[in-house]
């Protein structure tokens, strides 16, 4: 049967799928921050190319930048060969998002700050509950106030809350400042413990999925609970989204998500780290020392930040509408902050600047070419031609290395490492950057966790090789979707080639330095 429309209604057809089309084209739109150049947004481009001016010759190696003004990205930037679709591992910035989550249960009634602790788990509670232990609130949790001298450990015990517990609370909570990760930890089983979900799952229909945010994963205890108080691992335009939605006081796209008292609440002063401080010695100090709040810390110029160890930073500046955000591994993550202030927020002006199209195209350049050094192409025919298809072993060891085995084939060094559990292959180019992936861990601020990083997907990486000298093999291993990297070092004998020395960035305790592997060739049989 033939059906014949009439033209009114062919024609509301046609509006209605326009519409849907606009809709999906939206959507699409939306998942991105909007663009802008920085003096339309009242911010110099001068500014912003002085600060990657400094952050070349300084000693920060920075893994991603992004500037927002008035909600819009003014700048951008990945280091080579980090990219903008690679997650980044947060550290400690995991706790402000363990934050929000403890804000929506707040906001849902299924917390509240001044709860006990030891109302949670009371299966896991010492023999004897003393009264500080008593005492301890959901509150004092968010304020790294706990009242206890030492860290909990998390090497002695697959239960971590039952080993948080253990620890003497030996001053009054809420009154001394003393940074505890595991309290953190401690916030997420609640959170898991009242709501029934991971905090991910949690945060996922309420923050996430609002903001569009996709693909991130956190490390858990042996029991699935998020870590909470370090390895959530986002991209740096979720950080982005994370700050701008703080900025807008807990609302996206126009709705309330978080309740802005608690937004409020949570980015606010809570207790100082030195309380003896003057003011005046605190103005010249670095961004350590400016105050805490639940999960975040207070900078300067009124402004508030999410930070995790080695330079991750999402910095909230109010005043100004903006937003800062680095991923790094660097020494000296106050130094860093502190080039925020320096460089970017000089330029920051109340009203649009005119137009600088010249700073704004060498602007432009400088960011897409940012890039780390790679390690320098070298050949050493003498060694490989001897060692090329060679495996070498070792005796027991401390690193669990049963042996190595080398193969040189085009610009490529392959390599294989043997442990007392696995087998992994990496492949080091020369001159390059080699991308792959492994499920070797790298090294961690948090190794000694019983869990450390199970469950997470393969570890995305960039792998090079150089000659350091006549004898020494470079192997250079980038964990580019974590802060981690590593060298190995193979250092060949003199005569024969049959003997090495072998060593890596992964070959340290908790307390010490693990010495150099000896390994020898293996004989043919």
């Amino acid at each position: 049967m033939n059906v014949i429309f009439k033209r009114p209604a062919f024609a509301a057809i046609l509006i209605c799928l326009t519409l849907v089309s606009c809709t999906n084209k939206q959507q699409v739109v939306e998942k991105y921050l909007p663009r802008s150049v920085p003096e339309a947004e009242g911010v110099s481009s001068k500014a912003i190319i002085t600060f990657l001016d400094s952050a070349a010759v300084r000693r920060h190696e920075f893994h991603s930048f992004m500037f927002l003004r008035h909600g819009k990205v003014i700048a951008e930037g990945w280091w080579n060969p980090y990219g903008p679709e690679l997650n980044h591992t947060l550290n400690s910035a995991s706790k402000s998002f363990t934050s929000t989550a403890v804000g929506f249960a707040i906001s849902e009634g299924k917390l509240n700050l001044d709860d006990k602790i030891v109302s949670f788990f009371p299966q896991y509670l010492p023999d004897t509950v003393g009264d500080n232990l008593s005492k301890l609130r959901i509150r004092d949790l968010l304020s790294m106030s706990t009242g206890m001298r030492r860290e909990p450990p998390l090497n002695v015990d697959d239960i971590w809350v039952k080993g948080f517990l253990a620890v003497p609370v030996l001053n009054q909570p809420g009154a001394i400042y003393r940074y505890n990760s595991v309290a953190s930890y401690m916030l997420s089983a609640i959170v898991t413990k009242v709501t029934g979900q991971k905090v991910i799952d949690y945060l996922k229909p309420r923050l996430f999925d609002p903001l569009q945010i996709e693909g991130m994963d956190w490390e858990t205890d042996a029991f699935g609970i998020n870590t909470g108080g370090w390895g959530l691992r986002l991209k740096t335009e979720d950080l982005a989204k994370f700050g701008q939605f703080y900025l807008q006081k807990g609302k996206w796209n126009g709705k309330q998500l978080l309740p802005k008292k608690w937004v409020e609440e949570a980015t606010t002063l809570k207790i100082q780290q030195n309380p003896n401080m003057t003011q005046s010695k605190r103005d010249s100090s670095n961004d350590g020392v400016q105050g805490y709040c639940y999960q975040f810390w207070r900078a300067k110029h009124n402004s508030y930040q999410a930070n995790g160890a080695n330079g991750q930073f999402v910095v909230v500046i109010p005043d100004k509408d903006a937003v800062v955000v680095f991923t790094a591994d660097s020494p000296d993550m106050w130094g860093e902050i502190g080039m925020i202030w320096e460089f970017l927020y000089p330029g920051i002006q109340d009203k649009a600047l005119p137009a600088d199209e010249a700073s704004a195209n060498v602007l432009k350049q400088r960011l897409a070419a940012l890039a780390l050094p790679i390690p320098a192409k070298k050949n050493n025919d003498a060694i490989t031609s001897k060692v090329s298809g060679k495996t070498f072993t070792f005796k027991p060891n401390e690193r669990h290395v049963k042996s190595i085995s080398l193969e040189f084939k085009d610009d490529l060094c392959l390599l294989n490492l043997k442990t007392d559990t696995a087998s992994f292959d990496f492949s080091f180019a020369s001159g390059r950057w080699q991308m792959g992936e492994t499920t070797k861990h790298g090294p961690s601020i948090f190794s000694q966790a019983k869990n450390n990083q199970n469950g997470l997907p393969p570890f995305k990486i960039a792998q090079a090789y150089t000659w350091s000298d006549d004898k020494t093999l470079e192997l250079s291993l980038r964990y580019i979707e974590n802060v981690s990297s590593e060298k190995m070092i193979i250092k060949f004998d003199e005569i024969g080639k049959k003997k090495i020395s072998f060593d890596s960035g992964s070959g340290q305790s908790r307390f010490r330095r693990i010495p150099p592997l000896e390994g020898v060739m293996q004989e043919k049989k």
